[in-house]
């Protein structure tokens, strides 16, 4: 599904990434993990090609998806226009198409009646399903989500959760998730790995691994 080969990212003379090489397979559920300022969100946006490389190749199967950590939720806009922005202005069969793709996902994602309220009147929660659902509208292989439980409470991080295992499940989405949370990490992730300096210092299956959170803080 993703072959990632020797990926090298330079920083004003700095390698933020060195020499990352990775096979992610299908259907899986992968967490990036480590401190602020190691790599997670850059590694995540050379996937997405919204950063140049400087050196390697990554070599993807499908069409990626992207959910942002500060969601960028077109203030100006409703929750359905949000959604139907990008995907109408490629698809021939224009709005009225994109609008019950959009309604059909908002019902999966339990908000329905949020269709026509603006960002400003929506919970953390609700916006991160709104963010959630844009992605999804470009039908994706792989979802590359950045810190999806920033600034949540613990029960929404669990509905963060449940969503992403719904849509990993249902749609056979890759899910990729760069997070500084470890414990939302090791409850989501089939796999995970910790970048520290440029570098994977750990490579674990937290379901095999015996207290993977503390197995990991050993390593930040």
């Amino acid at each position: 599904m993703l072959k990632i080969r020797d990926i090298c990212k330079v920083f004003n003379h700095i390698k933020i990434l060195k020499n990352i090489s990775l096979d992610i397979k299908k259907s899986s559920i992968f967490g990036i993990a480590g401190p602020s300022g190691c790599g997670k969100s850059t590694f995540l946006r050379c996937i997405q090609k919204l950063e140049c490389f400087d050196q390697g190749t990554i070599e993807c199967k499908g069409r990626t998806g992207f959910m942002f950590q500060d969601f960028q939720l077109f203030p100006h806009m409703t929750v359905l226009q949000n959604l139907i922005y990008a995907p109408s202005l490629k698809n021939k069969g224009g709005k009225t198409d994109c609008k019950k793709q959009a309604e059909d996902i908002l019902n999966n994602l339990g908000i329905a009646s949020k269709i026509n309220e603006y960002p400003s009147s929506l919970s953390g929660g609700q916006k991160q399903r709104v963010a959630l659902a844009r992605s999804l509208m470009a039908k994706p292989d792989i979802l590359l989500c950045d810190e999806p439980t920033s600034g949540l409470d613990v029960s929404t991080i669990m509905d963060v959760i449940f969503l992403l295992k719904s849509v990993n499940k249902q749609l056979n989405i890759t899910i990729i998730i760069a997070s500084h949370d470890l414990d939302f990490l090791t409850k989501i992730s089939d796999r995970i790995i910790l970048l520290k300096g440029g570098e994977i210092a750990v490579d674990i299956n937290p379901l095999t691994c015996d207290m993977p959170v503390d197995f990991l803080k050993k390593y930040y």
